[in-house]
């Protein structure tokens, strides 16, 4: 089953809102087995919805509707549906009682327009809206399903979660697909593709491959699509584990893990602690590290130096490293490791030091330059990154890469026994 999104309303194109509903309807109907072919916004306007839903009819089996359904006279799509469908509207007396029954529990006098909302047209199956007033409806045209829903975010899922997509499971059109998102850090999209052609050449055609980079990570989702569920999830498993062999060194979790939430799994498999010295993620890693529940378990604290001042008083960095080889440097990201190891009491310490910008660079050490370093049981390692000119992007990118480092010392230091 092939689906198009509809999203109406002038708010979405001029940007005042952000169409958040697409992309959460996109994930559940691909859980359901159901390919999203295409999302279109169009504007409160009758002509560009009737040429949407069309257009929608020749490609889609499936076409779901959101926005346009208040009480106000801007929400059209009720009207513009009946004119599509050549029905009327009439009164639907179990959906009037609800309007009646949920405004008078909020204390609020119904008026005339809350009572057109029990208006539907004639022709549709009514779908029940549990979180507010505007109710949904189903329609069927040409061997194509129609739905419109209210476009208030928690008022659409709970009728998709708990009406739409149970019918249309019943319906046993939806075919079989099984996804698995594989994360990978500290490669980009062009030298990761290059690493793997050959295994991206040679995946079964009912397999697809996306790439999907971002400041943090390179996803690859592979995408597996027909009929037999268990023989798909086997297919792409294989192929996961085929990938692992390739880049194992690049390759941090899988699906929604997160890059400090592995390492946080980590560290309290094996009983460690941790603790961060950050000058210019100042504090971002603390606070990827202490989003995920139960960090209090191994992370002590964090030490924000972004003067050298601090460096030198809480993280004991020598004022001769300071002045002869600068704040950003390898020495310096060695001293403020092991500087909050020592002070924290810690097995493991990560550190950063850069030029995050966009001003502060000079030819020598230009924006974007950041040095990281992990102290451990054993050692110290360093790296240097060379971002670009993008502030936010820079101390996201240093995170990550700061974290990544951490987790290969945790690795090499604490190999798996067979």
């Amino acid at each position: 089953m092939k689906a198009e999104i509809i999203t109406i309303g002038d708010e979405i194109l001029i940007g005042q809102i952000v169409d958040t509903n697409s992309a959460w309807m996109g994930e559940q109907l691909n859980l359901y087995g159901i390919e999203v072919y295409q999302i279109t916004s169009v504007h409160d306007s009758r002509e560009h919805i009737l040429t949407a839903v069309d257009n929608a009819r020749k490609n889609a089996d499936l076409v779901l509707i959101t926005g346009g359904l208040g009480p106000t006279k801007d929400d059209i799509t009720k009207h513009t549906l009946c004119e599509y469908f050549n029905t009327r509207l009439v009164l639907n007396e179990e959906v009037l009682a609800w309007v009646q029954e949920m405004l008078t529990r909020r204390g609020v006098q119904v008026n005339q327009l809350n009572r057109d909302q029990a208006l539907v047209p004639e022709s549709c199956t009514v779908i029940p809206n549990g979180t507010g007033t505007a109710p949904g409806m189903w329609f069927e045209k040409d061997d194509t399903i129609f739905v419109s829903m209210p476009g208030v975010p928690f008022e659409m899922m709970h009728m998709m979660e708990n009406e739409i997509l149970p019918r249309l499971q019943r319906t046993g059109k939806a075919k079989s697909i099984y996804h698995k998102t594989v994360l990978t850090q500290g490669l980009p999209e062009s030298m990761l593709a290059e690493k793997i052609e050959e295994w991206e050449n040679n995946l079964p055609s009912f397999i697809k491959l996306a790439y999907l980079p971002s400041a943090l990570m390179v996803k690859l989702r592979l995408s597996a699509y027909g009929t037999d569920a268990g023989f798909l999830k086997a297919e792409v498993e294989k192929q996961s584990d085929i990938l692992k062999t390739i880049i194992p060194e690049y390759i941090f979790g899988y699906n929604d893990e997160t890059l400090a939430g592995v390492i946080g799994k980590k560290l309290t498999e094996l009983g460690c602690t941790l603790s961060t010295a950050e000058s210019c993620t100042g504090g971002n890693i603390a606070h990827f590290i202490t989003s995920n529940p139960g960090s209090s378990a191994y992370f002590k604290g964090s030490v924000v130096a972004y003067s050298n001042e601090i460096k030198k008083q809480m993280l004991d960095v020598d004022p001769e490293s300071l002045e002869k080889y600068g704040a950003v440097s390898e020495q310096v990201a060695r001293e403020m490791a092991v500087g909050a190891k020592k002070r924290m009491g810690t097995d493991y310490a990560v550190s950063t030091t850069g030029i995050a910008g966009p001003d502060g660079g000079t030819d020598e050490k230009p924006v974007g330059t950041v040095w990281v370093a992990v102290a451990g049981k054993n050692q110290v390692i360093t790296k240097k990154f060379n971002f670009w000119h993008n502030r936010e992007r820079n101390i996201l990118r240093s995170t990550q890469s700061a974290l990544n480092l951490l987790r290969s010392l945790i690795i090499n230091e604490n190999p798996v026994k067979s």
